[in-house]
């Protein structure tokens, strides 16, 4: 029995296992649970691919189970947050949405609007596993990406001292329009670049080492804000760098 090569294989099940205790704890509404196991998963799906590489290990059996584990790490917790934020802000009783025995019993079925992060995550990482186009770059915004632009809206609102995100979290419209253009996002054929060093010159990875530069600094001046803003800077640095190269 070659034990090397399910060591891969067990880090992506760590990711799978936090995104499933995550979802447990969305449902629960303890964002601050969900943040951390999220982040914890992304960091088991980073290192899980390195180890395979490094090994030498790389196979079909892991590749699918990389996309099944965020499916709920990146799909299904993110869908979930959603539609905690959309009953939050909507009003309604969680207990229709949460509970047992009056399921469906608010009325409204517009927080379920937020679960197409989910249904787009799943058309995305379905497509990912086809795609032979995304080795060196996406094409896309990844699955990770999006869950960390959506468990950082609860954080801002509950944490963040900017009024004004803290007043756009909690608008409906502002949910449903980050809802559709994280799900088109996902999806859309937009080139982006990877944060994948062949070389350390600057030269040939300046984008990179500048976009790097700026989420430093950002975090460190805006905290929880900054996530969401870092993640649209990446897709307006992606859609330049194309537009130079074209």
């Amino acid at each position: 029995m070659n034990i090397k090569r399910h060591i891969p294989n067990l880090l992506t099940l760590g990711n799978l296992l936090c995104g499933t205790i995550a979802t447990i704890f969305a449902i629960k509404g303890d964002f601050i649970g969900v943040a951390v196991l999220v982040v914890l998963g992304i960091i088991f799906d980073f290192f899980d691919g390195f180890v395979a590489r490094m090994l030498g290990v790389q196979g079909e059996l892991g590749k699918q189970l990389d996309s099944l584990a965020d499916m709920v790490t990146s799909g299904v917790v993110p869908g979930m947050v959603m539609l905690q934020l959309l009953v939050n802000a909507l009003d309604v009783d969680a207990a229709g949405y949460f509970g047992i025995d009056t399921y469906g019993a608010t009325g409204s079925s517009l927080p379920y609007i937020g679960l197409l992060l989910t249904l787009g995550a799943c058309y995305r990482l379905a497509n990912f596993n086809i795609d032979t186009r995304q080795s060196d770059s996406f094409i896309g915004l990844p699955t990770p990406a999006m869950a960390l632009f959506v468990i950082s809206l609860p954080l801002i609102a509950e944490f963040g001292k900017q009024q004004f995100f803290i007043d756009l979290i909690m608008n409906q419209y502002f949910l449903f329009a980050v809802t559709a253009v994280l799900t088109f996002l996902m999806n859309a054929e937009i080139p982006l670049f990877a944060l994948k060093f062949k070389s350390f010159g600057f030269k040939e990875n300046a984008l990179k080492y500048i976009f790097l530069l700026l989420c430093v600094l950002l975090l460190i001046v805006l905290k929880f804000v900054a996530i969401p803003l870092i993640i649209l800077i990446y897709v307006v640095f992606s859609i330049v760098n194309n537009l130079k190269k074209a």
